[in-house]
């Protein structure tokens, strides 16, 4: 029996996408005009992220020294069921 709650089905990712430009001009006016200045950084980030995409971040590490990798025991997938 279907969901009387679930009557029409909704696509979330269009429906929150039609309320881009809203979003947008709502997130501008804060960075323009927030009331404490913990606003207009994070309106205004968030309108750099969602514009320009959110900065690369370098997951390299440089490792200095002796790097040891101990495989004690390796098993098939069978075996991992077993167990």
């Amino acid at each position: 029996m279907p969901d009387p709650l679930n009557k029409f089905p909704i696509n979330l990712e269009s429906l929150a996408r039609s309320y881009t430009e809203t979003a947008i001009q709502t997130l501008g006016g804060i960075a323009s005009n927030g009331e404490s200045e913990a606003e207009r950084v994070s309106a205004s980030i968030a309108l750099l992220d969602r514009g320009w995409g959110k900065p690369k971040t370098d997951n390299t590490h440089a490792i200095s020294g002796e790097v040891r990798v101990v495989l004690r025991e390796m098993l098939t997938d069978e075996e991992l069921e077993e167990k």
